[in-house]
């Protein structure tokens, strides 16, 4: 039993570690210009230690794509973990989807690649996840329009709208080559979602 569980993780660890190198040659070279022999070189191994856990290319490339989004969710799912309070835990969250893409811009070059070289797909590896997990998200900002903390309204249609405005500012920054971090816009994108644009008459609570 012991040597199975053994043997699990020691898999585990070669599999991360195929989807690493993975991520960086596919992101700095491309998803036709990148061989699997290229990443069995780098990490040297056999060929067929990649064919054992990935059929083929393609298999690599979307379970790269894969592992990224996950750990997307890990780092924003660990940020709201941090907090009881239902505010902080959207703001953490909000703060650490930024922070994430400012730490892997090689997850953002993977995400255009899907879109480029496999629109066979239904859906982008960034939209399934998506649906699979915003039910929590949506419980969460039903629990703050209860509260009082934010105006109701749709938590599907606030839900959405937060993830949007999110991924749109990632892809801003990648193709615009801006230098200042995502992360240091966090605040300020909190502040514009939490109090608008419009100067608020507070005792009619009317735009003034």
């Amino acid at each position: 039993m012991l040597q199975s569980t053994r043997l699990c993780e020691l898999a585990d660890v070669r599999r991360e570690q195929i989807l690493a190198e993975a991520t960086r040659l596919f992101a700095a070279s491309g998803f036709p210009n990148t061989e699997v022999q290229a990443i069995v070189d780098n990490l040297g191994i056999g060929k067929g230690t990649v064919y054992r856990y990935f059929p083929s290319k393609r298999d690599v490339f979307m379970a790269a794509v894969d592992r990224g989004i996950r750990l997307l969710g890990e780092s924003v799912n660990r940020a709201a973990d941090a907090s009881r309070e239902p505010m902080e835990r959207l703001l953490n969250a909000i703060k650490a989807y930024l922070a994430f893409f400012d730490e892997h811009p090689e997850i953002v070059e993977l995400l255009i690649q899907e879109r480029a070289e496999f629109r066979d797909r239904k859906k982008p590896t960034y939209f399934l996840h998506k649906e699979q997990n915003i039910a929590k998200w949506h419980l969460l900002l039903r629990e703050l329009m209860q509260s009082g903390k934010i105006r109701e309204m749709p938590e599907e249609a606030v839900a959405d709208y937060i993830s949007d405005l999110l991924y749109g500012m990632v892809f801003t920054k990648f193709f615009s080559g801006r230098e200042k971090p995502l992360s240091d816009q966090a605040d300020q994108v909190i502040e514009i979602l939490l109090s608008g644009i419009t100067p608020l008459d507070e005792t009619r609570g009317k735009c003034t």
